[in-house]
């Protein structure tokens, strides 16, 4: 593959960050569907028995942890029919939510499909929810005021203290999760003097530290086009935009992630609904032409390009790009890019995605794990908000260690076999969240009390540039974070105080702002 031939930055002392994309750890999923695994003769009920089978045993490590040496000494039940009545026990097994309100498939085929189907609800959850907790004996109901503060969405491996009620259910007194995975690039640090800075007041970024830029939600191709602030995304990226502290901010970056979302879909891309449900109409190259438009990927194709030119890009497919629904989403064919497709430094990437990249001017290296935010979107639906907002159930989705639980229930997923991929088995430097309303960022942080291994991640939650016109900027030594902002007269969010925060109309309430932590610790702002 040809190499990016590089555009100078204007001022011409500068030189590009640079970072190298280093062998995935051994216990980073592949996420890739090859001929070896690409069938869809199993049951999806596979899913779950490997899930909890993979899971079981570390909930229970923790279970154990938590509750010996609590007054009653409660015991283990291996199976969940096995519970004896008014006695204190725990048991471990999958959530199923039981919600009125949640699509059944069952209900879809035996309506009647002369009547077009209502719309379906933007939220899951009410008043009529039941939790259940199920495992190969079968299921029983869970039940008592402690489930209330919980984030429960079906698929979760939980564990759950409690005892039988005479009616059959399962007072749950507490519950406990398989805890934050082991993290082998700060384990190893621990007592070296490289220990990552993060969060220190005394603790500023460095001339040479090296930044990764975050944008998710291009959306090129929709309605309201956002092709300035992306012109201005992109001349900023390299260097051609501001004054020199501008050009010497864009320097540090040394590669660009797109989660997902770049083009809006076809049918919005196009020329309207109508046209696309017409009647039997020719079509040349297997797409009606009167429907089909391609603006949005030959303008990506372009941005792509001028920016490949100055550094790295990895590419997700999301949720509206014309990619497979399932997840994992499967890379974009490089061809579909043009010219940048020849850069060997231009990648398209799975929906999720494993990142180990390497500074070249330090001796470290960070994991990354970065989706389009299918999964959190789906999961949203199963809580009320407030109180529980999206960064928090990307939070504890590294507490469950699974970061699509939903699927395959809610959530469209490959029908896998012989391993559940989404399963963390171990805890990256750097989670992001692409496709969500409003920026937000926290770091999570374990004292490894419990196993004496202390972890730590830095979760980044990136919202539709199309709506906010934000590009994420996170340091890889420090893990701090910064904002810049794209603003435009058809922008729909707004910026106060280092919070951004989606105003479009919705029919979601703004969850409330997370503690001081979710805010970006700088931001900077461009306007047409």
């Amino acid at each position: 593959m040809a190499s990016p031939v590089p555009l100078p930055i204007l001022d011409t002392r500068l030189e590009r960050a640079t970072t190298t994309v280093t062998a995935p750890s051994p216990q980073s999923s592949s996420f890739i569907i090859d001929s070896k695994n690409k069938t869809y003769k199993f049951q999806y009920s596979n899913i779950y028995f490997l899930r909890l089978s993979a899971l079981r045993d570390l909930v229970q490590e923790t279970a154990v942890k938590r509750w010996t040496g609590l007054p009653g000494k409660p015991s283990f039940v291996s199976r969940v029919l096995e519970v004896e009545p008014s006695k204190l026990c725990y048991i471990i097994g999958t959530v199923y939510m039981d919600m009125p309100l949640k699509p059944n498939v069952m209900e879809d085929i035996a309506r009647d499909h002369s009547i077009p189907a209502p719309p379906p609800p933007p939220y899951y959850y009410s008043t009529e929810d039941e939790v259940m907790m199920e495992d190969e004996s079968g299921r029983i109901q869970l039940v008592g005021e402690r489930l209330k503060s919980e984030r429960l969405v079906t698929g979760l491996i939980i564990g759950a203290l409690g005892m039988e009620t005479p009616d059959g259910k399962f007072e749950v007194a507490d519950i406990c999760y398989a805890g934050l995975a082991p993290q082998p690039s700060t384990t190893i640090k621990e007592e070296s003097e490289d220990r990552m800075e993060i969060d220190n007041s005394s603790s500023e970024d460095l001339p040479t530290d090296e930044w990764i830029g975050v944008v998710s939600g291009l959306n090129i191709g929709a309605p309201s086009p956002t092709d300035g602030q992306i012109q201005l995304l992109v001349e900023y990226l390299a260097g051609e935009e501001g004054g020199t502290d501008d050009q010497l901010s864009a320097s540090r970056i040394s590669r660009l992630i797109i989660a997902g979302n770049s083009m809006a879909p076809m049918l919005v891309a196009g020329k309207g609904d109508e046209d696309a449900e017409g009647d039997k109409k020719s079509r040349k190259f297997g797409y009606d032409g009167t429907t089909f438009s391609s603006h949005p990927v030959v303008t990506l194709s372009a941005h792509l390009l001028d920016v490949g030119r100055v550094m790295p890009i990895h590419i997700l497919p999301g949720e509206t790009d014309p990619s497979g629904t399932i997840l994992p989403q499967q890379p974009f064919p490089r061809a579909m890019f043009g010219p940048v497709s020849s850069f060997s430094s231009f990648s398209c990437e799975t929906n999720p995605t494993y990142l180990n990249l390497s500074s070249d001017s330090s001796s470290y290296t960070r994991t990354l794990l970065v989706h389009s935010g299918q999964s959190v979107n789906d999961m949203f639906k199963y809580l009320p908000s407030p109180p529980h907002t999206r960064l928090s159930i990307a939070e504890s989705t590294l507490k469950w260690r699974h970061i699509a639980p939903t699927a395959p229930d809610t959530l469209w997923c490959h029908p896998y076999f012989t391993a559940d991929p989404f399963i963390l088995k171990e805890t990256p430097d750097i989670y992001i969240v692409g496709g969500q309303k409003r920026f937000m960022t926290k770091l999570v942080e374990d004292d490894g009390k419990d196993d004496g291994l202390r972890k730590r991640c830095r979760l980044v939650l990136v919202p539709e540039f199309s709506e906010t016109g934000i590009l994420a900027l996170v340091n890889l030594r420090s893990l701090r974070v910064k904002t810049v902002r794209f603003r435009g007269e058809n922008m729909t969010g707004s910026l106060a105080d280092g919070n951004h925060v989606d105003e479009s109309s919705s029919s979601e309430p703004i969850p409330l702002v997370e503690p001081e932590s979710s805010m970006p610790q700088s931001s900077n702002s461009f306007k047409l």
